[in-house]
Parts: C-alpha cells; structure tokens; sequence
C-alpha cells in the first residue's frame, strides 16, 4: 500500500515520457524489424521521426546492431535482444531510468558498454534505480542502496554508511616472511586467500596493529582494514534480520 511521487509530484501521463523502463523479461516485438519496432516505441515517448532516426543511428552503431536493424527481433541473440531493449529505454533521454537485471544474457565486453553508458547517463543528471541480485554491479555503479527481503525494508542508505556499519573489526595484512607470533592489538588470525586476517582485541584500534608490525620491522606489502562485501552484508542482514554481528 501506498502512493507514488515521481519527478516531484503524482504520476501522470506526461511523466511517463520522461520515464524509461527496462523490465528483466523483454517486450519487444518479436515479428517484426528491430529497426521499425524502436522507430514504433520511440514514438510512442512522443519523439519526432527525424530525431528519432538520427538517435536510432546512433545508438545501434555504439551497441554493434547497425548491420542486424532490418532483421526481425526473432533472429537475434538474447544479448541482442536485450541492448535492443536498452535502446528503447534510453532512446526518448529520459530524467528517470528504471531498469531490472540490465546486464542478463550480456557477455563481459556488452557488459562493460551498457555500465558505461549508465554511467554516463548518471553523470548527466539522469536518476537511475536498477534492481539486482548482482552486489559486485551494486559495488561499482551505485551511491545508495535498499535491501528488501519479503516486502520488508531491511537496509537502506549510502554504499559507505553501510560498510562503516558492517565494518569488521578486524585487518587484511600481508608481508615479506612470516608474521611474528605476538602482535600488540589482534585476538586471533586467519589466513585467507594470500593474506592474513588479523582480528582486533577488545578496544584496539588498526593503528595499534600497525605500530606493532613497524616495530617489529615488518616489511608490509599490505595493510588495509577488513571490509566486507556486499555479498557478505546481503547474507548477514537476510539471515540475522538486518543488525551488524
């Protein structure tokens, strides 16, 4: 339940051309040219033609489509497809961008172009909410996020207010040699993945971690605080109902 207030204010008509959707299951025409089926939707974001030719070069040209617009959606690949269907949802340059799972059925190369793009329609002022199970995408292209699990809001905020909130109270270290047994600060170690992870004492601070390897002449090739993944925090917060461990 509830009401919508969009581009500030209630939803109307006119809004929606100022709007662009990209849903996870594609609805593209399939029986008819990919060229003619985005000159259609264009037109239905009220654009005139000639401007919306001009665009359609454009953007098949950037997503490798030029030579496939005469045939029918039907013959294309799903990655195909589906930067088809980005063109429609970027075409009319929309002040909001919704878009579910953008990257499905992309392989790295289309991947890294749609990101880009996105990006630079960030960097232009366009709003962008995007709806994903990739974190890793979450990490790279987004400032805020909101976690939803069940119809319930368990996390919200900024990327950095979250990993400060999540932050574990531990050190990623790795050096030239072995670590001394004894280090000022650390309760506990644990190798992982070419590093050791270095968990902080009751009260102890990085700081105190560092100062104790630099004393004991510890070459360092790295010492960073321990942040976890979005992943981890997406676990942590589904299972534990939200709070920090």
């Amino acid at each position: 339940s509830g009401k919508v207030a969009v581009l500030g204010g209630p939803m109307t008509e006119e809004k929606k051309n100022h709007i662009g959707y990209l849903p996870e299951e594609r609805g593209l025409y399939q029986d008819i040219p990919l060229e003619r089926c985005l000159t259609y939707l264009a037109s239905l974001k009220g654009l005139e033609p000639n401007q919306t030719r001009l665009r359609i070069d454009s953007y098949l040209e950037r997503f490798d489509l030029a030579k496939d617009r005469h045939k029918k959606l039907k013959e294309l690949s799903k990655g195909m497809q589906q930067k088809a269907q980005l063109i429609a949802t970027l075409i009319h340059k929309p002040d909001l961008i919704i878009i579910d799972e953008p990257f499905s059925s992309l392989d790295p190369v289309n991947t890294q172009m749609v990101r880009d793009l996105l990006i630079e329609e960030r960097n232009r002022g366009v709003t962008i909410v995007m709806s994903t199970h990739q974190m890793h995408q979450v990490e790279e292209m987004c400032d805020r996020l909101i976690l939803i699990n069940e119809g319930s809001v368990l996390l919200y905020g900024s990327l950095e207010e979250i990993r400060h909130r999540f932050e574990a109270k531990a050190v990623l270290v790795r050096c030239q040699g072995g670590l001394p047994a004894l280090i000022d600060g650390t309760a506990e170690r644990e190798p992982l993945n070419g590093v050791t992870r270095l968990k902080l004492a009751h009260g102890a601070v990085p700081q105190d971690v560092l100062k104790s390897l630099v004393s004991q002449n510890v070459i360092l090739e790295q010492f960073e605080i321990a942040v976890p993944t979005l992943d981890e925090i997406f676990i942590q917060v589904v299972q534990g109902g939200g709070n920090p461990a």
